[in-house]
């Protein structure tokens, strides 16, 4: 690679990411601001050249109900906790159409997205499967991704990327990702703080952990080199920090949070390695004045290092077909 690359993927899922408990609470808010939050993360994109991949649940592409239950995978989740599956009562609770249900389709988002050339639309399956929770099966990750890919397709999309829901990275999943024609997806940081783990294996003292490393350097740059093995794909282009969204108790903290981004972004720029920041476009949801001003300046130190250092920006899959093309 000749410079450094800088990754921005976004998790596009709504009301599919998230448990019902959730529904009713501040929560809801955040969701149904995403049809503010992406017209405005779009026009800060243009306005920094900033290349993105929004990383969409399939379900969104569906303009109502009906289109909805006429695309029902082959096999269904058969996780051990019923309430992950979207398929079991949750239909019940969905409006007919995108108009009276914006927690659950977004077509009109999708095609805003696709009036900008620089960015991508890539997979974030087509239920939000989850799969490292029990009960997840092969065969039914692979009927849920292949109607991501045909819902894609009739909707005139190449899906090339994929961002495991809660970052549930399985490598047993690889083989059918490569045979529908995904080239990349994104992993995890390295360290054993991030490691992949189900819902029942989750610590409270790593979450603290990861609260921490938010502010303060404890896992690393996660600034990542990659190097395919005799161009195997999906390439794994590993994530280097979740951006965290504006905390009112946490805000004397910002100048940290800021630091810990930018000496990253910094460090990847400097040594030709790849910076990638990720978040969901709910998470500016409450707090939308204060997300976007802190998001502006990581894209004015962005820019900064684009002109001093070569610092590129680049969508998982651009980023994936250079190194499979060895540049």
């Amino acid at each position: 690679m000749n410079s450094g690359k800088f990754v921005i993927s976004l998790d596009f899922e709504l009301q599919w990411g998230v448990r019902d408990k959730f529904v009713g609470s501040e929560y809801q808010e955040h969701i149904t601001d995403v049809h503010t939050i992406v017209p405005g993360l779009l026009d800060i994109f243009d306005q920094y050249n900033i290349c993105a991949t929004f990383a969409t649940v399939g379900m969104l592409f569906h303009k109502d109900k009906n289109e909805l239950l006429s695309h029902i995978p082959a096999l269904l989740p058969a996780y051990d906790d019923k309430n992950l599956s979207p398929y079991n009562g949750h239909f019940n609770k969905i409006g007919d159409d995108h108009l009276s249900s914006l927690l659950h389709f977004a077509p009109h988002l999708i095609r805003q997205i696709r009036n900008y050339p620089a960015h991508e639309i890539g997979s974030h399956t087509y239920s939000h499967y989850y799969c490292l929770e029990p009960g997840q099966q092969l065969e039914a990750f692979k009927a849920d991704m292949e109607m991501a890919c045909q819902v894609a397709d009739e909707h005139n999309v190449v899906l090339a990327s994929l961002v495991f829901p809660r970052n549930q990275f399985n490598e047993a999943y690889l083989e059918v990702c490569a045979h529908l024609g995904i080239t990349c997806y994104r992993g995890n940081e390295v360290s054993w703080l991030y490691r992949a783990r189900n819902g029942n294996e989750e610590s409270k003292f790593r979450r603290a952990l990861r609260l921490m490393d938010a502010y303060v350097n404890i896992s690393g740059h996660n600034c990542h080199t990659i190097t395919p093995a005799g161009n195997s794909i999906p390439l794994n282009i590993p994530s280097s920090r979740f951006l965290r969204p504006f905390s009112p108790k946490l805000s004397f903290l910002d100048g940290l949070r800021l630091q810990r981004i930018t000496s990253g972004m910094t460090y990847a720029a400097k040594n030709d390695r790849i910076y990638h920041l990720w978040w969901h476009p709910h998470n500016f949801g409450v707090h939308q004045k204060q997300n976007f001003a802190f998001l502006g300046k990581i894209l004015q130190h962005y820019k900064m290092l684009n002109y001093k250092y070569g610092f590129s920006s680049v969508t998982m899959t651009d980023l994936a077909t250079q190194i499979l093309n060895g540049k």
